[in-house]
């Protein structure tokens, strides 16, 4: 008599060839969503058209808002596509921060963005106009926002920024000022980036000392859309805000209402349905301020995927109410 060896039941062959190939098309579909993650929408650059209105406002403005470049050296098919969003001959460029991702990168940054530096902007800083990224455990994000780590590499901040400011671009950075656009008295306050608690809310050119005649428009800018920062601005009486970081979730589940990926995260105490575009918040005096969140155009360089969440900037038009 001979050993024939263990009895399989009979059709479990069948039943673990099936879950090979189960497991071979979980992999290749894993793979594939990758490769088009990082390949394709990594590079799929939108421009997003938002309007905002504002009850008694004389006149329209065309508001370019641009956030988390995040640009690497080499990355051409970014810079091209930045200095195409000139032709859209805004009234205003917001930068809300998170210019780098390469200490090295400052020159081409100034490249990218030199036809928009020909236009009338402002700026705030982001953490990584400041620190270099890292690589962090994407899963972390679920458990709540991103800290600094102890050794961050610095960044040429001063380098960036001084490129900003000899083109005329106002830094917003803790700081309010006051411009006329479009025959318009508009203010801005803008704070330092509240993701790294440097935010210190400055308030508005027409609340010091010297008696100045009121804005048309006033407009706050943060890099995080952190909710006490949200809530200082509106409360203050601003009609617009602009922020960023968000990556509008970066990594998003489908949406088929045309609003694209649903936000599992924020990196901020900012709820995830308001990840990207427009919401609005009530203000202490009754009225309203709108919330312009951007999803952004690049990624950290250690994250390198985008997934039901395209790069983007923003055209956001300010406009008289219709009433």
């Amino acid at each position: 008599m001979t050993d024939a060896g263990p009895v399989r039941p009979k059709g479990a062959g069948d039943a673990v060839r099936a879950l090979t190939r189960a497991g071979g098309v979980v992999g290749a579909l894993g793979l594939g969503t990758l490769v088009y993650s990082n390949r394709v929408e990594l590079n799929r650059f939108t421009l997003r058209q938002v309007r905002i209105t504002v009850p008694h406002l004389p006149a329209e403005l065309r508001v370019l808002h641009i956030s988390d470049i995040h640009y690497v050296r080499g990355q051409h098919r970014k810079l091209r596509w930045l200095q195409q969003l000139a032709e859209l001959q805004p009234d205003l460029v917001i930068n809300t921060g998170d210019n780098l991702s390469d200490a090295r990168a400052v020159p081409e940054v100034l490249e990218a963005l030199g036809p928009l530096l020909r236009f009338p902007g402002c700026f705030v800083p982001g953490s990584n106009d400041y620190y270099a990224p890292r690589f962090k455990n994407p899963l972390m994000y679920l458990k709540g926002p991103s800290t600094l780590h102890p050794s961050a590499e610095s960044l040429p901040t001063e380098e960036l920024f001084g490129g900003f400011e000899a083109a005329g671009w106002a830094n917003l950075s803790n700081a309010h000022s006051a411009t006329r656009l479009n025959g318009l008295k508009v203010e801005f306050s803008g704070v330092d980036d509240p993701h790294l608690d440097l935010d210190e809310f400055s308030g508005w050119p027409s609340t010091d000392a010297q008696p100045e005649p009121p804005a048309d428009l006033k407009i706050g800018v943060a890099h995080a859309p952190v909710v006490r920062v949200l809530e200082t601005f509106a409360d203050s009486g601003a009609d617009a805000v602009f922020a960023g970081h968000t990556h509008g979730g970066q990594v998003c589940l489908p949406a088929f209402d045309g609003s694209g990926g649903r936000a599992l995260v924020t990196n901020c105490d900012l709820p995830a349905k308001y990840a990207k575009g427009l919401h609005t918040r009530r203000r202490a005096d009754g009225g309203s301020t709108g919330v312009h969140v951007s999803a952004g155009i690049g990624t950290s360089a250690k994250a390198p995927v985008r997934l039901f969440c395209p790069p983007e900037a923003s055209l956001v038009t300010i406009s008289p109410t219709s009433e």
